[in-house]
């Protein structure tokens, strides 16, 4: 900043409250979330706390996604009522700064400010360990700043610099160990906005990992764009995959479960398939998207496997771990989809038994092929299809769920229920689980008998 600049920050600084708070709100995958915790850790060492509500922000950032049409349009809604809000607390003597992060911010960029010029500042998911530098501009005054570059730095590496760590942190944590993309699908634009595949050294990893475990988590995902992907720098130099990872994770004493997510079928190795029957504390839940059963829609897609591929890998992983949950991602009415084509989404899933999927209506990214494609499939033949495919999808996990009715199993308590006394975990499956929580508390592993199976829920009593 220039001396005049510097003054200026340093005059806000005096008149701005000694505490402030910000308010992040994550739209999408599990990504934004882990990223909108770290940009709460960088501020923490500049003086905010985190707020409950946007009502008691003085920072409000948006951590949004551009995987589909309607998570965008999300934003620009969010954004209309946050200014109407800051006009209010404007009235009212307080102000309040608003601030858009992630794919949409990194996709769109100056065109948001033009959109919605409410916004303070724009920043992208490769510029979040620039957070403190675009605050102290801020407080000098400059407004409708756009950092959507991909810089050279360690974006890891300068946050763990820069962040202050919260003194607790929930049972089950997220630990981003890969970022980006490489495969490029038609439909997607991770690419474009989170930039190519990248791995963080084992090292760094496990000293989050540790850094996690000390102030209270029992239970960490690894989280990356395709976290099965990941290839780092080994402890002992070497390059490890995953499955390696997870075996030097699961060595933690305090550290009880481990889970990854979301993986792509063309790296799902050996190593990692017999992790889910070699490694302990795996969990036995694996999402696996393919996104469609037609070889022409895969092949289409930039997939780069076929129908067959998928649901031999599927075999080779149930032959490891039976139990195993599989989830997955579907999209229908991807351009040119014909009737007969959706038909073999149908069959695949009904090879496949599904504990739990997420399936969508094909959206058009800007600047991905696939929006330049013909034959678009019109939205009523979209709406049609997709119920029918969420109809299939539901009675899978109903029936996956109706399986575990008189079963036992370690459930780790995460948080309160909607009814008084009532505690709620995830099993090992990730289902969630209900329990009465009388005596017990958040945290606690304990042995539970499964008395109700509903579609999105079990209901259980502890029994030890």
């Amino acid at each position: 900043m220039s001396m005049q600049t510097q003054r200026i920050a340093e005059q806000n600084a005096s008149s701005r409250p000694a505490a402030r708070k910000v308010f992040v709100k994550a739209f999408g995958c599990q990504m934004n979330v882990y990223d909108g915790e770290r940009m709460v850790d960088v501020l923490r060492a500049r003086g905010f706390s985190p707020a409950n509500a946007p009502e008691e922000a003085d920072l409000v950032i948006l951590n949004t996604c551009h995987i589909r049409e309607k998570a965008a349009e999300k934003v620009y809604s969010e954004l209309g009522r946050l200014r109407v809000l800051r006009d209010r607390r404007r009235e009212e003597g307080r102000d309040m700064a608003i601030a858009v992060a992630g794919c949409v911010a990194q996709a769109e960029g100056e065109a948001m400010l033009r959109r919605a010029p409410a916004i303070d500042f724009i920043f992208g998911p490769q510029s979040i360990q620039r957070l403190p530098e675009l605050i102290d501009r801020l407080d000098a005054g400059e407004r409708g700043m756009v950092e959507t570059d991909f810089p050279a730095e360690d974006k890891f590496a300068k946050l763990e610099q820069e962040s202050k760590a919260p003194p607790a942190v929930p049972p089950t944590a997220f630990l981003a160990v890969q970022e980006g993309c490489d495969k490029f699908c038609t439909f997607c634009v991770v690419p474009y906005t989170r930039g190519a595949e990248y791995s963080r050294p084992a090292a760094d990893i496990i000293r989050e990992a540790e850094r996690l475990v000390a102030k209270g988590a029992k239970e960490i995902t690894l989280l990356g764009q395709n976290v099965n992907a990941w290839h780092g720098e080994g402890l002992d130099g070497e390059t490890w995959n995953l499955a390696r990872l997870l075996e030097e994770l699961a060595r933690m004493d305090g550290l009880q479960r481990l889970r990854f997510t979301t993986s792509h079928p063309n790296d799902m190795d050996d190593d990692l398939i017999a992790a889910f029957a070699e490694n302990e504390k795996l969990m036995p839940y694996l999402h696996l998207p393919v996104q469609a059963g037609s070889d022409r829609i895969l092949k289409a897609m930039n997939r780069r496997h076929t129908a067959e591929d998928y649901i031999r890998l599927i075999g080779r992983i149930r032959a490891a771990r039976e139990d195993i949950a599989i989830s997955g991602d579907f999209i229908v009415g991807f351009p040119g989809e014909t009737e007969a084509e959706f038909a073999d989404t149908l069959a695949l899933v009904r090879e496949v038994q599904y504990a739990h999927a997420y399936s969508f209506r094909y959206s058009p990214r800007p600047g991905t092929p696939a929006a330049e494609m013909d034959n678009q499939v019109p939205e009523e033949v979209k709406a049609e299809r997709l119920s029918r495919l969420q109809a299939l999808l539901a009675e899978q996990q109903q029936a996956f769920n109706r399986r575990f009715l008189g079963r036992r199993f370690s459930l780790l308590l995460t948080g309160t229920g909607r009814h008084e006394g009532q505690l709620v975990g995830r099993s090992p499956w990730l289902q969630a689980v209900h329990v009465p929580g009388a005596g017990h508390a958040i945290g606690e592993m304990v042995e539970v008998e499964v008395t109700k199976a509903g579609r999105n829920a079990l209901g259980a009593r502890i029994v030890a």
